[in-house]
C-alpha cells in the first residue's frame, strides 16, 4: 500500500482544526471567495436561460413550432437543475446563493431576448448556448486541480450545454 503524503495523525488534527468550514479544508486549492463570485454569475446567467427559454416555449407559432417548443421546455428544465446544482455547491462552500432579481441580468453572461419569430428564438437561444460553452470551459480551466468537485460539475454541465447548442443548431438548419 502506498503512503499517504500527509499523515494520518496530522490529517485528523487538520480536519478538527476549523471544522466550521465543512468541505473547505486545507488542501482546497482555490480561492473560495473567488470560486463563490465566480459560481453566482453562473448562477445568473442559467436563470437567465430558464426564463429564456420559458418565454420562447409559450410564445413559439407557426408550423415547426411544435417540437421546437417542445425542446425549449426540456432545455429549460435541464437549465433549472444547473442553476439547482450551482446553487447547492454555493451553500457546500459557505456561500449563499445570489437570486437578486434586481442584479440577475448584470450578472449574467447570456442575455435574456424575446424575440417574437420562431427563427430568431432558436438563433438567440444558439447564441446563449455558445456563451455558456465558452465561459463554463473557461471557468473550467481557471479551477484546474483547485477545486476538483466544482470542476467536475462544471464539466457536467458544459457537456449538457454542448447538447444543447447542437439541438438549436439542428433546428436552425432544418429551418434554412
Amino acid at each position: 500500500m502506498g503512503d499517504f503524503l500527509t499523515d494520518v495523525q496530522t490529517l485528523r488534527a487538520n480536519a478538527r482544526k476549523e471544522i466550521e468550514k465543512g468541505p473547505v479544508t486545507a488542501s482546497y486549492g482555490a480561492d473560495v471567495e473567488r470560486v463563490i463570485e465566480v459560481l453566482n454569475q453562473a448562477l445568473a446567467t442559467e436563470i437567465v436561460c430558464v426564463l429564456r427559454y420559458k418565454q420562447h416555449h409559450y410564445n413559439a407559432q407557426g408550423l415547426d413550432a411544435g417540437p421546437v417548443a417542445q425542446e425549449f421546455l426540456e432545455h429549460a428544465g435541464e437549465e433549472q437543475q444547473h442553476a439547482d446544482s450551482i446553487a447547492a455547491r454555493i451553500t457546500q462552500l459557505g456561500g449563499t446563493p445570489d437570486f437578486s432579481p434586481d442584479t440577475l441580468l448584470a450578472r449574467s453572461h447570456s442575455e435574456y431576448n424575446s424575440p417574437s419569430a420562431l427563427l430568431e428564438m432558436i438563433k438567440e437561444d444558439l447564441v446563449a448556448e455558445r456563451v455558456a460553452i465558452a465561459s463554463y470551459t473557461e471557468m473550467i480551466n481557471w479551477l484546474g486541480t483547485g477545486d476538483i468537485t466544482t470542476r467536475r460539475m462544471l464539466e457536467e454541465i458544459l457537456a449538457v450545454e454542448e447538447e444543447h447548442a447542437e439541438d438549436m443548431l439542428s433546428f436552425l438548419q432544418k429551418m434554412n
